[in-house]
C-alpha cells in the first residue's frame, strides 16, 4: 500500500485550531478515497501538499455564503468549510457517488456550515446568489465561467483555484469575461514561501 505523505508541519499554522478536524478529513481521504475513486493512486505521497495545503490557503479570501461547483472529492470545499466554520458552504456535485462521500464527510466531521447539493451547476438556480463561488480543477476557464458567474450575486466575486496555465486561461476566455461582465479579472499567488507549491486563484468582480 502507498504511504500517505506526512503531515506538512505548517498545516497545524494554517488550520489553527480546526487541524484535528483536518486531520480526520485527509485520513478519511487518504483511507478511501482512491477505492471510492474520488483520488488517483498517485495522490497518497502528496496529498497534504498537492491537494489539503493547495486548498487551505485560499481560506481568507471567503466570506458570507460560498458554493463550490464540482467538489468531488472535498477540495477545496470540505477544507475550506473546516479551516472557515463562520462562511456557509454549498458544495454542488452531480455525481452520485461523490455526493455521498461529502455527505458521509459534512456529518462525521461535524461540519454545520456545509449543504451538499447533488446538481449540474447550470441546474443550479439560487433565490440569491452566492457571495463567492469557487472550483477547483473542473475545466478550463473559458468552459468554467458560465458555469460559475450566473450563481455569483451582484458584485459577488469568483475565486477560481487554477493550475499553471491560469494566465493563459485568462487569455483565452476574453469571450465569456465579457459575456459575464467579470472585471478586476487577475491571477494570485497564494503561498509563496510558505507552501512547498504555490497555489493560484482567478480571481474577478462579477457584474
Amino acid at each position: 500500500m502507498t504511504e500517505i505523505e506526512h503531515e506538512p508541519a505548517v498545516a497545524a499554522e494554517l488550520f489553527g485550531e480546526r487541524i484535528d478536524v483536518a486531520r480526520a478529513f485527509t485520513a478519511s481521504l487518504a483511507r478511501e478515497g482512491e477505492e471510492r475513486g474520488l483520488i488517483g493512486p498517485l495522490e497518497l505521497p502528496r496529498l497534504w501538499t498537492r491537494h489539503i495545503l493547495n486548498s487551505v490557503i485560499a481560506a481568507p479570501l471567503f466570506h458570507g455564503s460560498v458554493a463550490d461547483i464540482g467538489s468531488g472529492a472535498g477540495l477545496p470545499g470540505v477544507v475550506l468549510a473546516i479551516a472557515r466554520p463562520d462562511v456557509k458552504w454549498t458544495l454542488i456535485e452531480p455525481m452520485e457517488r461523490r455526493v455521498t462521500w461529502l455527505t458521509e464527510q459534512v456529518d462525521a466531521l461535524g461540519l454545520t456550515n456545509v449543504v451538499v447539493q447533488r446538481a449540474r451547476a447550470e441546474d443550479v438556480h439560487p433565490a440569491e446568489g452566492f457571495d463567492v463561488v469557487t472550483a477547483r480543477a473542473v475545466s478550463a476557464l473559458r468552459t468554467l465561467i458560465p458555469l460559475t458567474a450566473p450563481l455569483v450575486r451582484d458584485a459577488g466575486e469568483l475565486a477560481l483555484l487554477k493550475g499553471m496555465n491560469a494566465a493563459n486561461e485568462i487569455d483565452a476566455a476574453q469571450k465569456q469575461i465579457k459575456k459575464f461582465r467579470l472585471s478586476d479579472v487577475r491571477v494570485e499567488m497564494l503561498g509563496e514561501g510558505v507552501l512547498a507549491e504555490t497555489t493560484r486563484v482567478v480571481r474577478a468582480r462579477v457584474r
